[in-house]
């Protein structure tokens, strides 16, 4: 029982972390019907960010934070504005690449200022542990979770309360539509892309804290194709189940099965996903009739 505790309370933090992670896909993917490659680099992004503004400037946690946010807003518009906005009506696949091209770069850029060595940065999330059914837990995996909660419900309020939240799923739904209601739609772009920076720098922070500041976590970020699939590409609950299903799979591996296959069996998911239902848990059916 105290390892199977054990195995939820990592699985759900890493589902948690990853349906931050993949909530900015989807939206890109919503508004813009771009599938953005660089996701997993935007998490890199975000989180050596953080650690420039917390422990290279010194600054307060919470400035650090409003650093990194506004820093991740600026990248998203930017890339939207000046790599994919010229890129409207081009061929999805030129696109693709595109998004490709801009993952390497974003890489190149960070091993460039700060090397390929782990980096490491002071605890910001409790330290500890709790035992929880005779299991001992860490308490920054329960906070990973209460944050990634706190997170995904405050987007969802967003979306469903807001003007510029309603704003971007009139978008989602029919853009021609959105625009005789008077929307800007390219601003509905450049928001979708500066949302889906802050939420993977969010993810990408709460990542490196439990982990470490390195390479790796855009390859943890890489997993959001899993999740977005099962979950379903224009989903944003979608994102969330996706999530606490790819996460509580990668730990149930590790723990009773074979460690070095936690990280090969979401993409065998995602491969019988698409063969079985391709549209995901989620995702809306589209019919094209020609």
């Amino acid at each position: 029982m105290s390892t199977f505790v054990s195995m939820l309370a990592y699985g759900l933090a890493d589902g948690a972390i990853l349906a931050l992670a993949a909530l900015g896909f989807v939206l890109i993917y919503k508004a813009t019907s771009v599938i953005n490659f660089a996701q997993g680099e935007f998490l890199l992004v975000g989180a050596y960010m953080f650690y420039t503004a917390f422990v290279v400037m010194r600054l307060p946690l919470l400035v650090a934070v409003v650093v990194g946010v506004v820093v991740a807003t600026v990248i998203g518009v930017l890339v939207e504005r000046l790599i994919l906005r010229p890129m409207i009506g081009e061929n999805p696949i030129s696109i693709i690449m595109v998004t490709i091209g801009l993952s390497s770069l974003l890489r190149a850029v960070v091993q460039m200022f700060y090397g390929t060595s782990p980096k490491s940065m002071p605890a910001i999330l409790p330290r500890g542990s709790v035992e929880i059914l005779g299991a001992t837990v860490p308490v920054n995996r329960l906070v990973v979770i209460l944050v990634a909660a706190v997170v995904l419900t405050a987007f969802t309020v967003f979306f469903r309360k807001s003007r510029h939240g309603i704003a971007m799923r009139a978008v989602a739904d029919d853009q021609q539509a959105a625009m005789t209601m008077g929307i800007s739609v390219r601003r509905i772009f450049a928001m979708a892309w500066a949302l889906a920076g802050v939420s993977a720098l969010i993810a990408g922070v709460l990542l490196a804290d439990i982990s470490a500041v390195d390479q790796n976590l855009a390859a943890f970020g890489l997993l959001v194709f899993p999740v977005v699939i099962l979950g379903g590409l224009d989903s944003v609950p979608g994102t969330i189940v996706g999530g606490i299903i790819i996460g509580l799979l990668k730990q149930g591996t590790a723990v009773y099965w074979e460690p070095g296959l936690a990280t090969v069996v979401p993409y065998v998911v995602l491969v019988l996903i698409l063969l079985v239902k391709p549209y995901g848990l989620f995702g809306e059916t589209r019919i094209e009739r020609v």
